[in-house]
C-alpha cells in the first residue's frame, strides 16, 4: 500500500499530526485539511484512495462534506467521531460514510481500520474484474454481478459501493443466516470490534432502496438472536 493517498479532514492540530505519524510510517502519503471547503477541492485534486473525516469540524461538518463527496466519488470514507455522536455518526452514514473509528482511538488501530477498508477496496476491483457477465435474480430484483448494477421492476437503484456488497453477499446465499460479526467481517474486511452499528445502519439503507415495505422487509429479514438472512424460497438463479 505504499504511496496509498489518504486525506485526512480534523480540526484538532494535534489529532492530525498523530495520525499522519502513523500513516506515513506504514508508507502513506498523508495530506490533511482542518475544514470542509477545503477538503472537497483537495477530493478533485489528490483523487485519494480513502478519506478520514471528521464530523464536527468548524465551518462545514463532515456529514456535509460526506455528502458532497458522495455526489461524485465513492472513495471509502471513515468517519472520526467522539463517543458520545451516536445521532451523528448514525446520520453519517446514510448520507454515504463507510464506516467510523470513535475518540480516543489508538493509532496503530485506525491504521488497522485504514489497510483493512483499502484491501477490500481492492479486493472488490479485483473480483470485478474477474466476474462474468452473470445476472442474480429474484422475481423483480435483479443484481448485475458485473455491471454492480441492482434494478427493481426495472428500475435501476442507486446503492453506495458498501449496499452493493451487503447485497450482493446476503444474496449469493440466500436463506443462510449471517451472524453480524461474520457479516461485518466479510463486507467490511475487518473485526467488528464489539459494535456493529454501521453493519446495522447500511442494512437500514438498503432496505429502504430495495423493499416495497422497509418496515416488513421481505428480501433481508432479520434472524433473531443471530443476524440477517436474503430470503429467497425459489433459491438462486443465474442468467
Amino acid at each position: 500500500m505504499s504511496g496509498t493517498t489518504i486525506l485526512v479532514v480534523d480540526d484538532e492540530p494535534d489529532i492530525t499530526e498523530l495520525i499522519g505519524l502513523y500513516l506515513e510510517r506504514d508508507g502513506f502519503e498523508v495530506h490533511a485539511t482542518d475544514n470542509g471547503e477545503d477538503a472537497l477541492k483537495l477530493v478533485q485534486q489528490l483523487r485519494p484512495e480513502l478519506i478520514l473525516l471528521d464530523i464536527q469540524l468548524k465551518t462545514m461538518d463532515g456529514i456535509e462534506v460526506c455528502s458532497r463527496i458522495r455526489e461524485q466519488s465513492d472513495v471509502p470514507i471513515l468517519f472520526i467521531s467522539c463517543k458520545s455522536d451516536d445521532t451523528d455518526i448514525i446520520h453519517g452514514l446514510e448520507v454515504g460514510g463507510d464506516d467510523y473509528i470513535t475518540k480516543p482511538f489508538s493509532p496503530s488501530q485506525l491504521v488497522a481500520r485504514v489497510k483493512a477498508h483499502l484491501r477490500r477496496q481492492t479486493s472488490a476491483g479485483k473480483r470485478m474484474d474477474r466476474t462474468p457477465h452473470e445476472l442474480l435474480t429474484f422475481d423483480d430484483l435483479i443484481i448485475d454481478l458485473a455491471g454492480r448494477t441492482v434494478h427493481i421492476g426495472g428500475r435501476e437503484i442507486a446503492l453506495s459501493v458498501k449496499e452493493f456488497e451487503l447485497l450482493l453477499c446476503l444474496a449469493q446465499s440466500p436463506n443462510r443466516a449471517f451472524p453480524l460479526d461474520v457479516l461485518y467481517n466479510i463486507v467490511w474486511g475487518a473485526e467488528s470490534m464489539g459494535d456493529t452499528r454501521t453493519l446495522m445502519v447500511h442494512i437500514s439503507n438498503l432496505r429502504k432502496k430495495i423493499e416495497p415495505d422497509p418496515a416488513n422487509p421481505s428480501y433481508i429479514v432479520t434472524v433473531r438472536g443471530v443476524g440477517y438472512k436474503f430470503l429467497y424460497k425459489e433459491g438462486l438463479t443465474y442468467v
